[in-house]
């Protein structure tokens, strides 16, 4: 009987090890993925395969508010890049994965890295076509993201995620809900002033996005945050107050909860202001 035990647990312990060991293969696999170069670009055409993958990432996608599962999306997204670096879809999508994660992450170097290979996504979609909105919004977004975490701010971060903006607006000024204005209100609202800041211009841009877009709850959330950063609290108040009043769009319930739970603690910061 003892026998039998200590052949069952070394059974175990050998397929835990199979197990880490294959997942360690995909992890090194999909990170090789991550942040692209000249080489990879000539890479694979499995365009099967890369659709495939694409099928399984916009599926984990739909469930991105766990973010274990917008990181195994980011995965499969790499691995439709590796597989057919021409497909527009997989790597605008990438990029927009990759700035999810790193908006959410608590973990530095993860959110780094995923900041970095979303630009390198987002790049290669807007090389592929330059005249479609997805690529120049990722881009951006992600442009943004690494900016806002960097101790180093410059002008050429905000003249990128400018760029980048302006080129959706020019495209289709209503892709995403009309979320080029969230890009360009955050980015005068969180820019240093000495390199183009301006908490007017994030109201003007915020203001406009909610004007066209009333149900955009991230929207509305930074309208607020700009309200209260130029001391108009009682207008932030009021945008917070409608924000948690509104019935989100099904297709963006996780920023919507984002903004809910931003909301209460901007609400927080507002009422111990004025004790």
């Amino acid at each position: 009987m003892v026998n039998l035990k200590k052949s069952q647990q070394k059974l175990r312990s050998a397929l835990i090890g199979c197990a880490v060991f294959s997942i360690t293969l995909t992890v090194i696999s999909c990170d090789r993925g991550g942040p692209e170069t000249t080489t990879n670009l000539t890479g694979g055409t499995d365009a099967k395969m890369a659709a495939d993958r694409i099928t399984e990432a916009e599926a984990l996608w739909e469930g991105r508010e766990d973010l274990a599962k917008a990181r195994v999306a980011v995965a499969a997204l790499r691995q439709a890049r590796t597989a057919d670096y021409s497909n527009y879809e997989a790597a605008w999508k990438l990029a927009r994965a990759s700035f999810y994660v790193g908006d959410h992450t608590e973990n530095d170097d993860e959110r780094e890295n995923m900041f970095r290979g979303g630009t390198e996504a987002g790049k290669s979609a807007v090389k592929l076509q330059p005249d479609k909105p997805e690529g120049h919004f990722w881009l951006g977004a992600n442009y943004g993201g690494a900016a806002s975490h960097s101790t180093i701010a410059n002008l050429s971060s905000f003249n990128d995620i400018k760029t980048e903006m302006d080129a959706v607006l020019k495209i289709d000024e209503t892709y995403q809900g009309y979320s080029a204005y969230l890009g360009l209100g955050r980015l005068y609202l969180q820019a240093p002033r000495m390199f183009g800041g301006d908490t007017s211009k994030a109201i003007e841009y915020l203001e406009k996005g909610v004007k066209l877009n009333p149900n955009h709850s991230l929207m509305r959330y930074h309208l607020a945050q700009a309200y209260e950063s130029d001391n108009q609290d009682a207008e932030a108040k009021k945008q917070l107050e409608t924000l948690m009043g509104t019935t989100p769009d099904p297709k963006y319930i996780a920023e919507h909860k984002d903004a809910v739970e931003k909301s209460k603690k901007l609400l927080e910061k507002i009422e111990a202001n004025r004790r």
